[in-house]
């Protein structure tokens, strides 16, 4: 045989046994520090394990042996955090095909804490269509069937964004190593990252509010006098949330009289957001969304949660006590603003929303008396 011909073939050979990942091309990356686990959780993980495909099983057998039994195991996934060099690693039992550099399936999935900026976002894609980019929270992720393939996906990405590489360049490079990997070789690219991941803090782009007079994050508590930003924060998380409760309304069909009252609610607080932008824009006062105002839009969030299991009747009259008590809270909530509130125009405003919650108030606590309000009708029965 042509000696140039046994070499290719040697490669596909080899390459092939890579890519099924076969035991005798196990996984052979920088060895990391094994976390500790509860014969429990290994135990778990196992037997989980058993009912998934080979391939996941088998890179789940070495990614315990390398980082521990996951913190997380369920009938589709196992994830690893805080991992080595890694923010999670993810292992799935469902299986995609990828053809790149040749057929192969993808189930497991490394993640670091990257900033990928938006201009090199489709280079980065260009190169390898399994990367995932989650700029939010800071991360780059690759997926594959092995680390070793997603070590050297996330380093030739790095390459890519840095401009080291162009992306017709990576794209080769990637074919040239796996052909050295199956050769038996380690290079470097392949073995552990070539970079840092960057910090959490680093890696997030939260983006920028774009909405005028929209409330702004803000991670530090107001403290002192001047609390008007803060204010404007929480009228527009009450309203927000209350638009949120008027839709869940609409969406569960409640009866007559109370989806009125819902869809009310949903107009006149949705209305209601637009005006506390303006008074924002024309005071000059910085809307905030402080750890205040998250709280508060925790607390609506899950007074909501008891009740959207409950559908029909029990729906509607849970909604109308909800209604009741928020917005009982709510007037109380203002009456404390008012008091507080410097700028005069944030004041007028208090006053005129305190007025629309009292009013908001009175039609809940009078369908709430009206036993007939929340009736399903026979026609909604029997959808």
């Amino acid at each position: 045989m042509n000696r140039s011909r046994f070499n290719v073939l040697s490669k596909l050979l080899a390459i092939s046994a890579l890519a099924i990942g076969t035991p005798a091309m196990a996984d052979n990356t920088t060895k990391a520090e094994r976390k500790p686990a509860t014969a429990k959780a290994q135990a778990d993980a196992n037997k989980m394990l058993a009912t998934w495909p080979p391939g996941p099983q088998l890179a789940g057998q070495e990614m315990m042996a390398k980082y521990g039994a996951p913190q997380e195991v369920t009938s589709e996934r196992m994830i690893w955090r805080d991992a080595g060099p890694y923010k999670r690693i993810m292992l799935t039992k469902a299986m995609l095909p990828h053809d790149f550099p040749m057929p192969h399936m993808d189930y497991l999935e490394h993640t670091i804490h990257f900033n990928v900026p938006p201009d090199k976002t489709d280079e980065v894609h260009a190169f390898d269509a399994s990367i995932s980019i989650y700029r939010v929270a800071g991360e780059l992720s690759a997926r594959c069937d092995l680390e070793s393939n997603n070590v050297l996906t996330l380093n030739l990405a790095n390459d890519v964004i840095s401009g080291k590489k162009s992306v017709t360049a990576a794209r080769k490079q990637f074919g040239d190593v796996v052909v050295q990997r199956a050769e038996g070789k380690n290079p470097p690219y392949a073995m552990a990252l070539q970079f840092q991941p960057q910090q959490a803090t680093v890696a997030a782009d939260l983006e920028v509010v774009t909405l005028p007079g929209i409330p702004k994050r803000s991670d530090k508590a107001i403290t002192g006098a001047n609390r008007d930003g803060e204010i404007l924060g929480m009228l527009v998380a009450l309203d927000l949330g209350e638009v949120h409760a008027a839709s869940t309304a609409e969406m569960k069909q409640v009866a007559g009289p109370v989806m009125d009252y819902a869809k009310m609610l949903h107009e006149h607080h949705g209305k209601h957001v637009g005006a506390t932008a303006m008074v924002a824009q024309s005071t000059s006062v910085a809307a905030l969304q402080t750890p205040a105002v998250r709280a508060f839009q925790d607390k609506h969030a899950g007074a909501l949660a008891k009740i959207v299991p409950l559908d029909g009747e029990p729906f509607a009259r849970a909604y109308l006590d909800l209604m009741v008590k928020g917005h009982t809270e709510a007037l109380q909530m203002i009456d404390q603003q008012l008091q507080t509130a410097q700028n005069e125009a944030v004041k007028a405003h208090l006053s005129a929303t305190r007025q629309e919650i009292a009013t908001h108030l009175d039609k809940a606590k009078q369908l709430r008396n009206d036993n007939r309000s929340t009736r399903v009708s026979s026609r909604q029965t029997r959808r």
